[in-house]
């Protein structure tokens, strides 16, 4: 593991950008961006125009690690290169940026109030091929929608139990059980989860090493306890559907948290905007994400 990275993903002042749109949420995240469907006629030109837009994130003067001391990537970003180098490596050598991996396959039918994640075929690959890329850490999501205790749980442990094997490959995992900010139960549900994780870090040895990326909890410093674990690197927060001004309003009161936004990072960006135009507007966005997450 690179110490480096370590230093500054514990103790540096910014947030973490998801650049790690797949599959099956990239169509709406091109349409937000000015790309909709008659501008790509099969998932490769897609996806390339993903990169291109990703890329066009990563070389901006705005998007350094001054601000943005992590990005996560999808497979698919991580494979390709930005300006001859792997993205990876370029976001860690010419950016400063920490990179991080997404491995989930996305989720599982709903059952039990959650949504658990879909199996990860071939991880053990993927994490190698990751420490290849001088990736430090994954990111894997799963749902809660309901305040089930046994569906939390379930949540929990599948988080856990991936993250320790990530753990043994030399990786950091981001563990995102993410609660619906649409839940009927969201303050419920989030009791159930801060019970499940702390039980869950406690049993953690002393070099498993884990960061949490959360729902933004109705309760101000909900999550204070778990962020002060000695197992947490660094708890952060995710946007989860809320405008970037919410978002970043909910977390200034929570200290210690910082930001992983992905929607709420992109907002306003275009792909009609001049260089001037994109580079001014995404400086906007990370200097209120990076304000609100240095509470």
């Amino acid at each position: 593991m690179n110490d480096q990275m370590l230093q500054q993903m514990k103790s540096g002042s910014g947030f973490i950008a998801a650049l790690d749109q797949s599959g099956g949420s990239t169509p709406k995240a091109l349409k937000l961006y000015g790309v909709d469907g008659s501008q790509f006629s099969s998932d490769a030109e897609m996806f390339d125009l993903m990169h291109q837009m990703r890329t066009r994130i990563m070389t901006s003067p705005a998007f350094t690690g001054q601000r943005v001391i992590g990005a996560i990537l999808f497979e698919m970003t991580m494979d390709r290169e930005v300006q001859g180098m792997g993205s990876a490596a370029y976001l860690w050598k010419e950016k400063g940026i920490v990179p991080f991996l997404k491995v989930d396959k996305g989720l599982a039918d709903e059952a039990n109030g959650v949504q658990l994640m879909k199996p990860i075929p071939g991880l053990d690959d993927l994490l190698g091929r990751a420490t290849g890329h001088q990736v430090f850490g994954t990111k894997m999501r799963s749902v809660i929608k309901l305040a089930d205790k046994g569906g939390v749980a379930a949540i929990v442990d599948q988080q856990f139990e991936i993250g320790r094997a990530i753990v043994d490959a030399g990786l950091v995992p981001i563990i995102e059980p993410e609660v619906d900010i649409n839940s009927p139960q969201k303050a419920e549900a989030e009791e159930l989860l801060k019970a499940a994780m702390l039980t869950q870090l406690d049993g953690l040895a002393d070099q498993q090493n884990v960061m949490l990326k959360l729902t933004l909890p109705d309760e101000a410093d909900f999550y204070a306890e778990v962020a002060a674990h000695p197992r947490v690197v660094r708890v952060v927060a995710l946007s989860g559907g809320y405008t970037r001004a919410d978002a970043n309003a909910k977390l200034a009161q929570n200290h210690g948290v910082i930001a992983s936004f992905s929607r709420a990072l992109t907002e306003g960006l275009s792909a009609q905007q001049t260089d001037d135009e994109f580079n001014s507007t995404l400086d906007a966005s990370i200097e209120s994400i990076y304000q609100a997450s240095i509470t």
